[in-house]
């Protein structure tokens, strides 16, 4: 059963199969070709696979960030990163990444921020004499801390699949790690403009003009705060700080910035259902092949095999790290946190790894295959918005990927970074 498995998953990624269909059609065979379980086994696994409240929060937070951006929020972020940053050497692309840290307290995707204020500042930026490429390559970079930072759909989805953690732990233990990533970012930002004269540096704007800005932004920037102080608090769940979004951007929409309309509400509500019922069915395949893996004993397998090569903890966040970094070039993020985590999870209790620690050494490599080829989803829906071919963006991108790269080594090296924030609320061991 696991060669027909592997076998099948390998060919459908090969000829170009959508990721959902490889592993459901993987799955299936595996099934058909053992004949010892039933066929009954593949709507069990689909149907328990989403049948978790806790699954509520990714239309919730989809639905809350389309809102806000149909209420014109971008346009109020955009203006108060500028007046903050906007003055420094290459400006421009630290306005990009400190304006995707923000949205990331909104949307929680990377894909979203990357067709969202990504697609918007890619021109900002060429407009101001940036190189194309590289304005793709930074607004694809800097979308890849929509993950990190709370909330985010990926960390929903890992707290899902492994239950030595929770969806709060990981909020609070993304945050560092997020900022980290932006800060990397914008150092990478700006020694690349220094080197080719991209964005020259000018006149700070006046204290008063920062103010406005602020205040104008201050709906946008509320909704993080709100989400993680809720829960933080106690006040409410996750699932339910999804929902508190989404009633909190249509109160806005309607009667702070009265740009949302019945229409655009319908829009965006018709959105939300295509893009969580796409990953839905990812999360249903994905659990029934990672229900087969862990059948086939792949868990206790790689666990012994790693044991035969070192039993210090670091080295083996190492390990892993390269594994899932080289599993992000093939797979989308989604199907890859339920196939891996189920299988690479039981190593931080057998080498005792704290989970949230190796949950972020997880989900930090994972959201860094974003943005490298060949599979690379931002790259391509930048590649879209932009215009410009892939596989100049991609290479365009290596120096911003070497600069998250060195994130995460710092992460994996000083697990504090990781575990400090959730330690202070309580969420850890």
């Amino acid at each position: 059963m696991g060669l027909v498995l592997g076998l099948a998953f390998v060919i459908g990624l090969a000829v170009g199969l959508p990721i959902a269909v490889t592993m459901g059609l993987a799955g299936l065979l595996a099934l058909v070709v053992d004949g010892k379980l039933s066929l009954l086994s593949v709507p069990q696994r689909f149907f328990n696979g989403i049948n978790s409240f806790a699954l509520l929060a990714i239309p919730f937070f989809i639905l809350a960030a389309d809102l806000m951006t149909a209420c014109g929020i971008t346009t109020s972020i955009l203006r108060f990163t500028n007046t903050m940053v906007g003055h420094i050497r290459g400006g421009l692309g630290h306005v990009n990444v400190m304006t995707n840290m923000i949205f990331a307290g909104i949307s929680g995707s990377a894909l979203a921020d990357a067709a969202g204020p990504g697609a918007v500042l890619m021109r900002m930026m060429q407009r101001a004499g940036y190189e194309r490429h590289y304005a793709a390559a930074l607004s694809a970079a800097a979308a890849t801390i929509g993950p990190i930072i709370p909330p985010s759909i990926i960390m929903v989805i890992y707290a899902l699949t492994d239950a030595r953690v929770t969806v709060a732990g990981l909020f609070m233990a993304g945050i560092v790690p997020g900022l980290m990533l932006g800060a990397a970012l914008a150092l990478a930002n700006h020694a690349i403009s220094l080197r080719r004269g991209y964005g020259a540096a000018h006149p700070r704007m006046p204290w008063r003009e920062r103010g406005i800005a602020f205040l104008q932004a201050v709906p946008a920037l509320l909704m993080p705060v709100m989400i993680i102080g809720g829960i933080v608090g106690g006040v409410f769940t996750v699932t339910e700080s999804a929902a508190v979004a989404v009633v909190y951007a249509l109160l806005i929409g309607f009667l702070v910035t009265r740009r949302l309309t019945p229409a655009l509400v319908y829009q965006a509500m018709l959105q939300t259902g295509l893009v969580t019922s796409a990953a839905l069915l990812i999360v249903a395949t994905a659990s029934l092949f990672a229900w087969l893996l862990t059948l086939l004993q792949v868990p206790q397998t790689i666990g012994a095999w790693i044991g035969t090569l070192t039993t210090d903890p670091l080295a083996v966040l190492f390990l892993v790290a390269v594994f899932v970094l080289v599993c992000g070039f093939f797979l989308d993020v989604l199907p890859a946190v339920i196939v891996l985590v189920p299988v690479l999870a039981p190593l931080a209790d057998q080498f005792g790894i704290d989970p949230l620690h190796f949950a972020m050494t997880i989900v930090l490599n994972l959201t860094i295959g974003l943005i490298t080829p060949p599979v690379g989803g931002v790259l391509y829906i930048v590649a879209s918005v932009s215009g410009l071919r892939f596989e100049r963006i991609a290479a365009a991108v290596l120096p911003l990927v070497l600069a998250e790269l060195f994130v995460l080594t710092l992460i994996i090296l000083f697990p504090q970074l990781s575990t400090a924030v959730p330690a202070w609320f309580g969420y850890t061991r």
